[in-house]
C-alpha cells in the first residue's frame, strides 16, 4: 500500500516531523520547536497525541522517514 493516503493524515505528518528531529537529536532546536508547536496549533493536535501515535506506529514512521530521505 502506498504511503500517500497516510501522508495526508495530519497526525501522521506531525509524527513524521517530530520523529525526524527526534532521531537526529534535534528536538531542542529552536527552529524545530517553533515550527512543531505552530503545526500542532494549526492542526488542532497535542504533543501527547503525537507521542502516543509515534509509540503505536514507530516502525511505519521510521520506514517512511528513511524512504523520504532517499528521494532527493
Amino acid at each position: 500500500m502506498s504511503d500517500a493516503p497516510r501522508a495526508r493524515d495530519p497526525l501522521f505528518g506531525a509524527a513524521v516531523l517530530r520523529l525526524s528531529f527526534q532521531l537526529r537529536g534535534s528536538t531542542d532546536d529552536p527552529g524545530f520547536r517553533f515550527v512543531y508547536r505552530k503545526s500542532l496549533q494549526d492542526l488542532g493536535l497535542t504533543d501527547a497525541a503525537v507521542c502516543r501515535y509515534i509509540d503505536a506506529h514507530r516502525d511505519e514512521l521510521e520506514r517512511h522517514i528513511r524512504a523520504s530521505g532517499k528521494k532527493g
